[in-house]
């Protein structure tokens, strides 16, 4: 079997689009669900046209990144470009409420349990 490097993009193509940036912002983290606001334009690049179209259900940036087979950064940049023409909506990951609304320990193995008993 023969690995080949993660990044396997040529650098000259991606430099192309993202138009010669390669620092992200920082509002899109891996897990972030993107869900897209409009349609794809006349003369939009091809990249922007697809991630609008995967988006259609909020699809997390690192599915659209395997999707479009291209760097979780250069994905970001297109993101944050998206993003300020409105054209995207960001909806990030809720944390867990507090400790105390989780459930007991001891019902959690109870639970565990009896699936393991059927």
């Amino acid at each position: 079997m023969i690995r080949k490097p993660v990044d396997v993009g040529d650098p000259d193509r991606l430099y192309m689009v993202t138009g010669g940036r390669s620092e992200a912002d920082d509002s899109f983290d891996l897990v972030t669900l993107v869900v897209s606001e409009s349609e794809p334009t006349l003369g939009m690049q091809s990249e922007h046209v697809r991630i609008l179209e995967l988006c259609r259900h909020p699809t997390a940036v690192v599915e659209i990144s395997a999707e479009l087979a291209l760097p979780v950064t250069v994905v970001r940049i297109l993101l944050g470009d998206l993003h300020d023409m409105g054209k995207v909506s960001a909806r990030h990951p809720r944390a867990a409420a507090s400790v105390a609304g989780l459930p007991e320990t001891a019902l959690l193995q109870e639970v565990l349990h009896g699936l393991r008993n059927l």
